[in-house]
């Protein structure tokens, strides 16, 4: 028996949520004391590394790495935007929405993995930092429940046609991927703030 044939043909995004959902369970408990002083050392470690003396030793590196990484945002965030804003019908509503998400989900694609290298790098420059910050945790539970939305419901959902998918399901994904992506962006910038 597979585990497609276990889960129905939802496997992906059941454990996507799955995954979610123990995450968050695991935050309130009191287990995440431990996880968490143990992890200070390896924060630690980051300042140590060859990207976190760079990025505390010269500033103008730091703020150029800042600065790719704010426009990887920028692109990921529009890249949010335009597939979502199509799927909820308020913008390119004369090209095909496929075309418009899989070009949408290329340029994602790109953008995360420049906004993750140059967010490691940022974090490995001001680790002892963003280690007490509680919204740092929440961004990177968002980030990572973002990814897993994106590459586990939304993407598989949408290869479909969405002509065989209910439309308010299409809505609400789209809706739900704004809010996620939105709230990733919003904790981000209140790391700045934190500082």
């Amino acid at each position: 028996m597979s585990s497609t044939a276990t889960l129905g043909s939802n496997n992906r995004t059941i454990i996507a949520a799955a995954v979610v959902l123990a995450a968050l369970a695991f935050s309130f408990l009191p287990p995440r004391l431990i996880v968490y002083d143990n992890l200070y050392g390896f924060f630690m470690w980051m300042e140590t590394t060859w990207f976190g003396v760079i990025g505390q030793t010269w500033g103008a590196v730091f703020a150029i790495v800042e600065a790719f990484h704010l426009l990887a945002m920028a692109l990921l965030g529009g890249a949010v935007f335009v597939s979502d804003f199509r799927l909820l019908g308020l913008v390119f509503n004369d090209i095909p929405a496929q075309d418009v998400l899989d070009k949408a989900h290329s340029v994602f694609k790109w953008a995360l993995a420049v906004v993750l290298f140059t967010g490691i790098f940022m974090a490995c420059g001001v680790a002892g930092k963003i280690y007490f910050l509680a919204v740092f945790w929440y961004k990177m539970l968002a980030l990572v429940t973002g990814i897993l939305f994106v590459f586990f419901v939304k993407r598989p959902l949408l290869k479909k046609d969405l002509n065989d998918i209910n439309p308010w399901v299409i809505k609400l994904v789209a809706v739900s991927s704004i809010m996620v992506w939105v709230t990733v962006a919003a904790a981000g910038r209140w790391i700045g703030f934190s500082g």
